[in-house]
């Protein structure tokens, strides 16, 4: 398979890394300055970019007929737009805020949990993220998706960075040093607490699942999540 990498930073050359190993070739690496693309030699593309650019990406590989993997967080504002594009040129498309296996695993639990606790208006729950320095969006993509998931189940309307009204949830970015990524949700009362975590060792993981996401997108039409990649569904 031919895949173009869409930003070639520490993700970048880890899924190329990967890629390889799984006898993938990367046919391209563009970055921020790349002005010349040859569309014609993908079979799929992979974006880990900057926010800024990741929806003018997505947009040109849908209109090149190329199925796109997206991990870029920060963007999604134009997320309906791109999702009518794909639509209308019967593209492909997967976007998901973690690639990780074990975060998609980790995003159905904590929507099973909410579920469980729905009725239990003595618990409040809360969240807390831990990245990178070098993390430039707060709260994480993967801490929005979690929130999400406990909004769709549960008697919580939003989310709010650090303190939050009584019908929020309050999220606490914190960036500390090179830590890949933890989520912690936490159900506190009176009498006792629920934790679920989930903790990164490294990126390898993210990487992986993109590959793994791009593997299986190829001959597909629509616009995906990574719970039909991993039929979690």
């Amino acid at each position: 398979m031919n895949i173009a990498l869409f930003g070639y930073g520490k993700m970048g050359r880890m899924i190329e890394q990967l890629a390889v190993e799984r006898g993938h070739q990367i046919v391209a690496k563009i970055d921020i300055d790349t002005t010349d693309i040859d569309f014609s030699t993908m079979d799929v593309a992979i974006d880990f970019s900057m926010p800024s650019a990741a929806y003018g990406n997505i947009r040109q590989c849908i209109q090149n007929n190329v199925p796109i993997i997206s991990g870029t967080t920060g963007w999604l504002d134009h997320y309906d737009e791109a999702v009518e594009l794909c639509n209308n040129h019967k593209g492909a498309f997967i976007y998901a805020s973690n690639y990780s296996l074990g975060v998609n695993v980790f995003f159905e639990l904590n929507a099973y949990l909410a579920k469980m606790m729905k009725n239990l208006e003595q618990y409040n729950v809360s969240m807390e993220e831990i990245h990178h320095t070098q993390k430039l969006d707060a709260p994480s993509g993967t801490a929005i998706t979690l929130a999400d998931g406990i909004i769709e189940n549960s008697r919580y309307k939003s989310w709010k960075l650090d303190k939050a009204d009584e019908n929020d949830i309050p999220i606490t970015s914190k960036r500390v040093g090179d830590v890949p990524g933890t989520h912690t949700i936490d159900y506190e009362s009176i009498v006792d607490s629920i934790e679920i975590k989930h903790t990164a060792h490294n990126r390898k993981g993210f990487a992986l699942g993109a590959v793994i996401a791009s593997e299986w997108i190829i001959g597909k039409t629509g616009v995906f999540s990574m719970k039909d990649v991993l039929n979690l569904g």
